[in-house]
């Protein structure tokens, strides 16, 4: 990793203990003046105060002593590198109360950051532009000089100055509403006082925005603001949120402790949402849901962030992390229990299967890099607060978390995450404080188990083999670390206490043996099980780690994934498995398609989600070879039968589910150009162009793809005209993720220009230009050559942030040579992205892993794709 930059906390001789803070934008000039009188506690005598600050022009700072003369501030010493601004005084402040009165500017930035504009288009088609904001992590002080760091808590009153048709939100609810004395146009909108919080959980809104509002069973308002002309669509979150509030104060036994939160849509935002106590903050996409437009995974993905960060109300800004290292606690604590609740709100959604294949394998894949980190890191510098929202924090997070409840069991892990929130409401806490809580409630070496995890990267393979003993099964594990090159050889093995769970044939839904691995190795013993029953490793795909089999064990497993008496989860997770062991050199990638034309029969979406995902990557590998089409051959064939099976139209009785599969395996078979698929989505196109039969929501995605991938500048100049038509972002969104299936080279460069234009929001960028990198190998190389000719745009953009993260993986994480790794890793040795550092060297590892893997088994691939369909050999 790169040199760490020097970083010193704020000094702790003065502290807040409430700001007053008094804001008035100017939404034509883009700039705001704004007005702090912060009650401070001076601890220890100085004559300077160190606060946070960016962006910000202090214009006269004082001191006001309890009882004493006011103190003008002699100098401003800002330290623009650390963020930071030193009020020098004449005279000594000495111990005590007092008041700290600071007037400034600032700008309201068009960086998604801080106190920041967004633009959005009035019912007319104006074009006018809403002050919002976006702080955590670091950027509150753009908008007032505060302490800002997490653990220096205070209260809050705010007042906005605006103008009077606008609305004014923040995070308390409105006390009150008058004339601002100095300009007819303006009120003064005053907020009533906060619980004690965390800079980075203020926020304050003014746009225009409809609303619909409705009451939880436990008396909380809740309102989610819409743009104008669109409050139906916010209904759907709106039923979702005042289910999830009863639901989690039950869960956690502690009230919601607001009277009022708001949920709003933002035009222009960097992140899927976040938390702000009481007003918290959206995409459009993560919360607006039309009963016409809008897809079944729309709904899924609104229900899910939702409850993400309604948990966060409790777990994160009533008891909030210490210091940025514990975000992970933060972020994967919300990222499993938003699953809980939407499977208490949707049961249908068969929610927890699609865990294992959206977190669970993605955590793991990650986390086998030798340039993972893990979970707790120790950040300091800004920089580096970026960089670990990540899916280490968020995915690999929530996964442990999975693995510690199961480990718990529910009902301990409730008591003790009620004691955790008692003890420190309204305070700070470590991840050792929640170990400590859950360890009492359990009884069980919570701490010790758990640092293994999140103190150490990585995770282990366990190697499992058996004997049969008259009428007992021997079952012998052992750990080692696993690693995406291969076998781990270094001396030094890092081991993990592995919460291990094993079923047979008998049962497989439930464990018939738990043991903690602390060792290297261990020896089961499983008695009265019969030479024909199967024997499986991690029921329900729980535990944090790869399995390799033995030969006959894994053999035996096979007929319980044709005749579907594994579980979904567990057909997935040994797929899953497979694969990555075939990436990393273990076994044969033959040996993984082998087993993939057993899921012939499978009825279930997630896990024919994460066999689709898995061919993807296969499919970009063999872009690099001259045998592409036999690996579409193989999909196609893999994928018609279900196909045939579902049909194009959604019939009687069907869910959720079935909508999605129906869209995933459509899409699929059109993009690998099934030709039965392809023109009856050529003729479905054409209807829905014409207005004469409008395509469902969730048969659109699989449509346009299909259309794009084969079609021509006709084509994409159709599509390009719906996406200027869409009245929803999710729409325009929708377009946008599939215009890189273009193959034409000219198009392709068509579509890279489009990204940039002033038709895709900021935050879209990133996804047009991951579309055409995955599209096909022109387009990874076009997208690639794009994101370097552009990027000092694109960089000044998105300033550091995790967006640009997200772009650098989408445009070169598929490559496969090692010159391209080279290339990747010196053009961003000469084009410096701090917030992206440890993503540039995931990318080149990936890079270099791809390379092994085709040298190594393309010419097996090569004969077995050619032999499936050859004469059957006697």
């Amino acid at each position: 990793m790169p040199e760490r930059r020097p970083f010193v906390r704020l000094p702790t001789d003065v502290f807040p203990v409430n700001y007053g803070l008094c804001l008035k934008p100017d939404l034509i000039d883009f700039t705001f003046e704004g007005k702090l009188e912060a009650a401070v506690e001076v601890t220890q005598p100085t004559n300077q105060i160190v606060m946070n600050c960016a962006d910000i022009d202090i214009i006269t700072a004082s001191f006001v002593p309890e009882g004493g003369e006011e103190v003008n501030a002699t100098g401003f010493n800002y330290q623009n590198e650390d963020e930071k601004v030193t009020l020098s005084f004449p005279s000594t402040l000495q111990k005590g109360s007092a008041i700290l009165k600071i007037d400034f500017v600032g700008e309201l930035n068009d960086k998604m950051k801080g106190f920041y504009r967004s633009k959005y288009a009035s019912p007319s088609g104006e074009v006018r532009y809403a002050a919002v904001t976006q702080f955590e992590a670091t950027d509150a002080r753009r908008a007032f000089p505060c302490w800002d760091e997490p653990a220096i808590k205070a209260t809050f009153d705010i007042t906005l100055i605006v103008p009077k048709e606008r609305v004014a939100l923040s995070n308390m609810n409105v006390i009150d509403r008058k004339p601002y004395p100095e300009d007819a146009g303006l009120v003064e909108v005053k907020f009533a006082t906060t619980p004690i919080m965390s800079t980075y959980l203020v926020a304050f809104v003014i746009g225009e925005y409809d609303f619909v509002e409705g009451q939880s069973s436990d008396g909380v308002l809740v309102r989610v603001y819409t743009p104008l002309g669109k409050a139906e669509q916010g209904k759907f979150a709106l039923e979702v949120a005042i289910k999830t509030l009863p639901f989690y104060k039950d869960y956690f036994n502690v009230p919601y402790p607001l009277p009022k939160i708001d949920l709003i849509a933002i035009a222009d935002f960097a992140a899927g949402a976040m938390e702000n106590w009481g007003l918290v903050t959206y995409r459009e996409t993560a919360l607006l849901i039309d009963p016409q437009n809008s897809c079944s995974s729309s709904r899924q993905w609104v229900a899910l962030v939702v409850g993400h960060e309604l948990a966060h109300q409790w777990f994160g800004n009533l008891v909030t992390m210490e210091w940025w290292t514990h975000l992970w606690l933060n972020e994967g604590f919300a990222s499993w229990i938003e699953y809980l609740c939407v499977d208490h709100c949707f049961p249908e959604y068969d929610i927890w299967t699609q865990f294992v294949s959206a977190d669970y394998t993605r955590a793991l894949e990650l986390d086998a890099l030798d340039n993972s980190h893990p979970i707790e890191v120790n950040v300091g510098h800004p920089s580096e607060v970026d960089e670990i929202f990540d899916a280490i924090s968020y995915s690999k997070g929530a996964s442990v978390i999975r693995m510690l409840h199961d480990y718990i069991g529910d009902q301990d892990f409730r008591k003790g995450m009620n004691a955790y929130l008692l003890k420190f409401q309204h305070k700070n806490a470590s991840t050792e404080d929640l170990w400590d809580c859950l360890g009492q409630a359990s009884g069980k070496p919570i701490a010790e188990v758990m640092s293994s995890w999140t103190q150490q990267m990585g995770f282990p393979i366990i190697v499992v083999d058996q004997e049969q003993q008259g009428d007992d099964r021997i079952i012998k594990l052992s750990q080692k670390k696993f690693c995406a090159s291969g076998p781990h050889t270094a001396e030094e093995c890092p081991s993990w206490m592995v919460p291990v769970s094993i079923c047979t044939s008998d049962d497989p839904s439930h464990a018939c043996h738990k043991v903690l691995l602390d060792g290297t190795d261990a020896t089961i013993t499983l008695n009265n099980v019969r030479p024909d029953q199967w024997v499986k490793i991690n029921p329900g795909t729980v535990g944090f780690y790869r399995l390799q089999y033995s030969t006959s064990m894994l053999e035996s497993l096979l007929p319980g994934v044709r005749d579907l008496s594994l579980p979904p989860v567990d057909r997935l997770g040994l797929q899953n498995d497979l694969f990555s062991l075939s990436r990393a050199g273990m076994i044969s990638t033959v040996d993984v398609l082998r087993l993939m034309e057993a899921f012939i029969n499978e009825p279930n979406y997630t896990v024919w989600c994460d066999l689709s995902c898995n061919l993807g990557v296969l499919s970009s590998l063999l872009s690099n070879t001259d045998f592409h089409e036999e690996i579409q051959e193989f999909i196609r064939d893999l994928f018609t039968p279900v196909g045939l099976s579902l049909g194009w139209d959604s019939k009687p009785g069907e869910g959720h589910l079935e909508a999605l599969l129906r869209g995933l395996v459509l899409g699929k078979l059109g993009k690998a150009g099934h030709k039965a698929t392809l023109e009856e989505a050529r003729l479905r196109f054409k209807e829905h162009v014409e207005g004469r039969q409008v395509l469902s929501a969730d048969l659109r995605s699989p449509v346009y793809l299909t259309v794009l991938k084969h079609g021509d500048s006709a084509t994409l100049d159709t599509m390009l005209k719906l996406h200027k038509q869409a009245d929803m972002q999710e729409e325009k969104n929708r377009i946008e993720r599939v215009l890189g299936a273009i193959s034409a080279p000219d198009l392709i460069q068509k579509v890279l220009l489009f990204a940039l234009s002033d038709d895709v929001r900021p935050q879209d960028t990133v996804s047009v230009i991951g579309g055409v990198a995955e599209g096909s190998k022109q387009g990874r190389k076009a997208a690639w050559k794009f994101v370097k000719d552009n990027w000092e745009e694109l960089h000044n953009r998105y300033q550091g942030g995790f967006l640009i993260s997200r772009l650098i993986k989408l445009s070169v994480d598929g490559f496969a040579n090692e010159k391209m790794a080279a290339e990747v890793k010196s053009f961003f040795e000469s084009h410096q992205a701090p917030a992206a550092e440890r993503t540039v060297q995931q990318c080149c590892e990936n890079i270099l892993l791809n390379a092994a893997w085709l040298k190594r088994d393309t010419d097996d691939i090569h004969q077995y794709l050619l032999q499936r369909k050859g004469p059957p050999t006697v």
